[in-house]
């Protein structure tokens, strides 16, 4: 059910999949709608039933769905068992909801899947041209009150053996690329690393260089709406 507020000539549809990076998107969406005073809707697709989901992916969905209560989102829309491509989802949702705006993070493709495929935002472009589009990135930053980490900065992934290595400089061997927030007070690359994986957002461990376990940790990222990490 649509929650009331008043509608003028924009409208803004956030679109989130599971991930730290979520809650950021949810939370620029906010802030426009507030400084514009416009309806805003937030949407998740899943190819999956809801009730074949995971708990940690039911967790992000609750947590998605409290923020959208906290900020007076008009509706939090969930289309699960969704076997069309996302774009076409997103595009329905827009018409329907007559959206001017939409708001999306940083995809997971490579740009190889771009040549092959077409990125999801040109999809877009394609589909609802006048509809403007804000991408989002991985925050560079964590949400950090006690001062445990540095700015984040561009760095990447290798396979070495059954781990993987941070390096900061691009190679061919490259398995991924993120941020990395490195601990403060140590010489050593000790930190997290925020980057990509299957279309969700991850943050690992890293000491001394190496990443044992592609294992999301819980670090606190969630934004309060005074933060400025936006």
């Amino acid at each position: 059910m649509e929650k009331g507020k008043e509608h003028m000539d924009e409208s803004i549809l956030v679109c989130v999949y599971y991930g730290p990076n979520g809650e950021r998107l949810i939370q620029r969406g906010c802030k426009i709608a507030k400084m514009l005073n416009c309806p805003l809707y937030i949407l998740t697709v899943d190819p999956k039933p809801l009730d074949d989901l995971d708990a940690e992916k039911s967790g992000y969905i609750e947590r998605w769905k409290e923020l959208a209560d906290k900020h007076n989102s008009n509706t939090f829309i969930i289309r699960d068992n969704e076997k069309k491509p996302i774009s076409k989802v997103i595009a329905e949702v827009a018409r329907e909801k007559n959206i001017t705006q939409i708001i999306l993070g940083q995809t997971a493709q490579s740009r190889w899947e771009q040549i092959a495929k077409g990125s999801i935002i040109n999809s877009l472009l394609r589909e609802i041209p006048f509809v403007d589009l804000h991408i989002i990135s991985v925050a560079r930053y964590l949400k950090n009150p006690e001062g445990h980490f540095e700015k984040g900065i561009r760095a990447y992934l290798i396979k070495e053996h059954e781990n993987y290595r941070l390096i900061f400089n691009h190679t061919k061997s490259v398995e991924f690329e993120g941020i990395f927030f490195k601990e403060c007070g140590t010489d050593f690359n000790n930190g997290i690393f925020k980057f990509m994986k299957d279309k969700e957002t991850l943050q690992v461990e890293v000491h001394e260089d190496i990443v044992k376990e592609l294992t999301n940790v819980e670090i606190d990222t969630t934004l309060d709406s005074n933060d400025d990490y936006l």
